[in-house]
């Protein structure tokens, strides 16, 4: 469960790439704060740099400038294993495109985590959460023959297995029809505040950033 006080600090981020007309910059001298329980939408247009500041939020990019943060933790003070290390014991994850390993039933997608964790009891901790969202006839069924929003269901049983304190969402229901994406929402909230979770979450959904207690809206890269 979340620990009182700040989780996350962005502090003076910026991220720039190499291209064919030289240096591209993406974020420009990101600040901000994000306490524990609350929940956080990412808004802006496509390409104003919503979805490249998330990774860096979680440590799967890095900054060219700045750092960030993470449950006490400096994530430019560790290298690839140590922010995985730091993922695996704080953060969970929902992605617009669901990322479920094909070959593997929901309930083992849903368990992987929970035993590289060393969760005891995987098993039947991912039949809860596959109940919880729906899908307790669904446990055996492999990922190409659910719909998208039960394998978004999927990907959210997955995300809480393991409690964490952060979920990170990335359009989360992006790949959605409205009907599906809707149960998914009422899903990722509630289970969001059972789990006392901090959410942060980049979405062009209005209704979405809505839920939200607070909005960062992204304009070219700059925080508005």
């Amino acid at each position: 469960m979340s620990i009182p006080g700040k989780v996350l600090s962005a502090n003076h981020l910026g991220k720039s790439v190499s291209s064919s007309d030289g240096a591209l910059s993406i974020l420009h001298d990101i600040c901000f704060d994000i306490e524990a329980g609350e929940s956080v939408a990412i808004t802006g247009t496509s390409g104003s740099g919503k979805s490249t500041l998330l990774s860096i939020l979680a440590g799967l990019d890095v900054p060219s400038t700045g750092n960030v943060t993470l449950m006490g933790q400096d994530l430019n003070s560790l290298d690839e294993d140590g922010r995985a290390i730091l993922r695996g014991a704080h953060v969970g994850f929902v992605f617009q495109t669901f990322q479920l390993l094909p070959h593997l039933t929901a309930l083992e997608n849903v368990i992987l985590p929970a035993e590289l964790n060393g969760l005891k009891n995987a098993q039947d901790q991912a039949k809860s959460w596959l109940t919880q969202v729906g899908l307790q006839d669904r446990f055996n069924h492999f990922p190409g023959t659910l719909s998208g929003g039960e394998q978004q269901r999927v990907a959210l049983a997955r995300a809480f297995i393991n409690k964490p304190d952060i979920l990170f969402a990335d359009e989360p229901t992006g790949s959605l029809d409205e009907t599906s994406g809707d149960r998914v929402i009422e899903l990722l909230f509630g289970l969001n505040k059972a789990n006392k979770s901090t959410l942060i979450l980049v979405t062009h959904d209005s209704a979405l950033a809505g839920r939200c207690q607070r909005q960062l809206h992204l304009q070219g890269g700059r925080l508005l």
